[in-house]
């Protein structure tokens, strides 16, 4: 039965920064971590970047109490959890950057509230380590369509959809554009009744003491990349009553939890009557602007798509040209004319045809998983382009 009061929702996020032997002051600042949330006592508690499943099961029992949930730390009954991990996340061979590695993903929980249902997603879209020379624009741009896509598939049931997390784009980056309005989310720092926290809602800031110049680049006061996100389905409507952030200092003793500023929304939702429909159709501005960000998006793909080809096709003929010296390397050794020469070069002759040929692989599968993104954008295009022209029906993303 649809609700006819209003629900309290307090939400809390964090990129926690939590990597094993490089983040400074783990176990402390998980401590703290586990005290504020037990005192705070959030609704919601969503955390990115515990990558210690030592500190996972530490604050699991921390927490056990005040959020007795076990899989992120909720107050409420979890009804169902499925996560889906981004099809691009970086390359295996940037080993400093460790996004590969690590796997970004969205897992998404239904919950259900007072009888509504509410679909909430925590995710993690890699980083950006130069502004000027991003090479992983593309990849992110790529991991936002896909996160747009599965909150769309997903939220067909849902009265109320929340997205958090470090989106590592900021407001206006290409990604995010397209996320809000493919999806129809609604920015908590934007939309807000009451703002406390960082200069311009920025959630990484030069106050904090793990952060510096170099993290922040071209950007000196700070970047605003971590977000609480919202929307409801028609009959309802959300909004953000307070925001808050951290400014660069634990809220109780002065020192950071983490290097990102934590999030604390408080947001209300309630039963509205027909008249105050939150889901209006798009108007033809609305869809003049959805129709520009696909096709930016679009070109930046196909930027990334002859990137990655020239990149396997460069590793393709670095793997043949080794293939050739391996079969020369085996004709000295035999022939005897040069046999120890043949034989000290053909170990790293054999790593240099696996290095390219794993290199040629993998930029090929990239190339790939850019043109499926890009195909599914050229169809969404072509639809919203059709729909224009006959000036009648909205898009359908955000249900």
């Amino acid at each position: 039965m649809k609700p006819t009061f209003s629900v309290r929702l307090r939400v809390f996020n964090l990129n926690c920064w939590d990597i094993p032997y490089l983040s400074k002051h783990r176990a402390d600042r998980m401590k703290r971590l586990g005290d504020f949330l037990n005192l705070e006592s959030f609704d919601l508690a969503l955390l990115q970047e515990v990558w210690s499943e030592q500190d996972f099961q530490y604050l699991r029992q921390k927490l056990s109490l005040t959020y007795p949930d076990a899989h992120y730390f909720r107050r409420h009954p979890i009804q169902e959890l499925i996560q889906h991990v981004y099809t691009l996340n970086g390359y295996p061979y940037m080993v400093c950057h460790g996004d590969w590695f690590c796997g970004k993903a969205v897992g998404l929980l239904v919950l259900h509230l007072n009888g509504l249902v509410l679909n909430v997603y925590v995710t993690h879209l890699h980083a950006e380590y130069s502004r000027q020379k991003d090479i992983y624009l593309a990849h992110r741009v790529v991991q936002a369509w896909e996160l747009a896509q599965f909150i769309h598939h997903t939220s067909k049931n849902a009265d109320v959809v929340l997205l958090c997390g470090d989106l590592n784009m900021h407001p206006k980056d290409l990604g995010c554009c397209l996320l809000k309005e493919w999806t129809g989310l609604r920015d908590a720092y934007v939309e807000t009744q009451d703002f406390k926290g960082s200069e311009d809602g920025c959630t990484m800031v030069p106050t904090n003491c793990y952060v510096s110049q170099q993290d922040l680049g071209p950007f000196p006061h700070g970047i605003r990349i971590d977000y609480v996100l919202y929307k409801a389905v028609s009959g309802f409507y959300i909004y953000c009553k307070t925001l808050k952030t951290t400014t660069g200092c634990d809220p109780r003793n002065g020192t950071p939890l983490s290097d990102h500023e934590a999030l604390m929304a408080t947001l209300y939702v309630k039963h509205s009557p027909p008249q105050e429909d939150p889901s209006p159709a798009h108007g033809p501005s609305e869809r003049s602007a959805l129709i520009s960000v696909l096709r930016e998006a679009w070109t930046e793909l196909g930027l990334g798509v002859a990137q990655a080809r020239w990149w396997a096709a460069f590793a393709g003929c670095v793997t043949v040209w080794g293939l050739f010296l391996l079969v020369l390397l085996c004709v000295l050794a035999v022939g005897g004319g040069a046999r120890e020469v043949a034989i000290m070069l053909w170990t790293p002759s054999v790593g240099l045809v696996l290095g390219a040929g794993a290199v040629c692989i993998f930029h090929r599968q990239e190339a790939r998983g850019l043109c499926r993104a890009q195909a599914e954008l050229q169809h969404v295009l072509r639809r919203e382009r059709e729909t224009q022209d006959l000036g009648s029906e909205p898009h359908l993303a955000p249900s």
